[in-house]
């Protein structure tokens, strides 16, 4: 095992607030899957900062498969999963899912912090 990419990311959550507050459920539809919002709106007086957490690292993981938002990756390709008493996972779908196995990523190991008004987000690839 190796690490085969990074990706690092920082979203400030003031932003991804406005931009809720602005384009909503459109927004939201098109960056989150289903369960990444139903995640995010459970935690009704976090939820812009868990959005934001969840941004970086779809930012983070797309930066880690060098494709940024190109070669079909879309955002809901990258799925933001965690577990009760577990630490969040990446799992990937899609085309993001395809090019990982290209680049030999086998696993995605990741970390999601929130101070001072910011989310930040570190993605490592890993192979077998």
């Amino acid at each position: 095992m190796s690490v085969v990419a990074l990706g690092i990311d920082l979203a400030r959550i003031d932003r991804i607030d406005d931009v809720i507050a602005r384009r909503g459920r459109r927004f939201l539809e098109r960056v989150f899957t289903e369960g990444e919002r139903a995640y995010c709106d459970r935690r009704l007086t976090t939820s812009s900062s868990s959005y934001a957490g969840r941004f970086a690292v779809k930012e983070a993981v797309m930066k880690l498969l060098g494709t940024g938002w190109a070669r079909g990756v879309r955002w809901v390709d990258i799925e933001v999963v965690r577990e009760p008493g577990q630490a969040p996972t990446v799992v990937l779908h899609g085309a993001a899912g395809r090019i990982a196995t290209e680049r030999g990523v086998a696993r995605i190991h990741i970390s999601i912090t929130h101070d001072a008004g910011i989310a930040a987000a570190v993605a490592v690839g890993e192979s077998d």
